[in-house]
């Protein structure tokens, strides 16, 4: 989203970036062009009010929300502020999945209330086929009632940052090559399965792993990490400043995941060159790597499987197969695609 706000802003528009909370780590990469207009609520659900207050006081042209929980209350204030804004929905994760791990009684509501207010949306969009797919199923509606516009991963920054230099003893020439995972510590991103693949290579190939990002699993990560003996070749250094230098610099990047929309990193691993393992989930990385021609797919929580493909990746050429492959998701290319589901119908 910070992304669409400044491919937003270069082409001229005016941008408020409405916040129910205006906090968290991607605050100061918003642009300074953009306002960014702080609901100041607890929840997502109790931010109705202000939101409807902004929509009455501002008016704006086009309101873009994403994740259920602010889709379905972006489209209930449209609706009480009676405003003539554009309401346009972003699904990024697959709505059965997402809905997922929660207590059965709000899966049930979520999806209840998403059945009946996402057809109030103007346009809804959905970031792969995959998720468009089941969003259809679930809510019941036509598949073609459902846009699929790629997200904004690929930015010229993102190529800068990759090329600056990497200050890390593990990345000087002679070492041991470094398997890489990227994203948040949780359930979602299995990334037990991945340390437990890394151990099953260490006794063919002497492979590292780091892995960048924080988390609630991060305790029973370490644990894990410790009852496998690999405290000196795993490394969770948690936020990094320059993800994308690691990225560029390791061995194999690795997305284990049991369940994604479309995984922005998976894409931005093949902006950097690196060559990927992906597992084959619901849903996103069959779409990008293209069935397995642009990297490997293994099955979900399948560690022998994850630790075959990163054995079989380690031999290939740097960004042979994926010259390119992020084209889709550029930033122009994003920008346009969603600037002409906001101004459809518009004068």
């Amino acid at each position: 989203m910070v992304n669409l706000a400044t491919g937003f802003v270069e082409r001229g528009l005016c941008v408020d970036v409405v916040l129910v909370q205006a906090r968290g780590p991607y605050l100061a990469d918003v642009p300074r062009a953009a306002r960014i207009v702080d609901l100041k609520a607890a929840k997502v659900f109790t931010s109705l009010p202000s939101l409807v207050r902004y929509l009455r006081r501002e008016r704006p042209l086009a309101l873009l929300s994403t994740l259920d929980h602010a889709n379905l209350v972006a489209l209930l204030a449209r609706r009480i502020a009676r405003v003539s804004t554009r309401a346009v929905v972003r699904q990024a994760v697959a709505l059965s999945v997402d809905v997922r791990g929660r207590r059965r009684g709000i899966d049930r509501l979520t999806t209840l209330a998403a059945r009946y207010l996402y057809p109030w949306a103007d346009e809804i969009v959905a970031v792969s086929e995959g998720v468009a797919r089941d969003l259809a199923h679930v809510l019941g509606l036509p598949l073609e009632r459902i846009r699929i516009v790629p997200s904004p991963i690929v930015t010229p920054a993102l190529f800068a940052l990759a090329s600056e230099p990497l200050d890390h003893p593990w990345f000087v020439p002679g070492q041991d090559p470094v398997v890489i995972g990227v994203g948040r510590l949780t359930a979602q991103k299995d990334f037990p399965t991945l340390i437990r693949a890394v151990a099953m290579v260490r006794p063919r190939r002497p492979v590292r792993l780091m892995i960048l990002g924080d988390g609630e699993a991060r305790s029973s990560l370490e644990t894990l990490v410790k009852e496998l003996d690999l405290e000196n070749v795993v490394s969770l250094p948690g936020l990094v400043q320059n993800p994308f230098a690691y990225m560029a610099n390791a061995a194999v990047f690795v997305l284990s995941s049991a369940w994604e929309g479309s995984p922005g990193v998976l894409v931005q691993a093949l902006a950097c060159g690196v060559p990927v393992v992906a597992t084959n989930c619901d849903s996103g990385p069959w779409e990008i790597l293209r069935g397995g021609r642009l990297g490997r797919l293994a099955a979900v929580g399948d560690a022998p499987g994850i630790a075959k493909a990163i054995l079989d990746a380690l031999d290939q050429p740097r960004g042979s197969a994926a010259d390119g492959a992020w084209r889709p998701f550029s930033l122009d290319v994003a920008v346009d695609g969603y600037l002409r589901v906001l101004q459809a119908g518009t004068s």
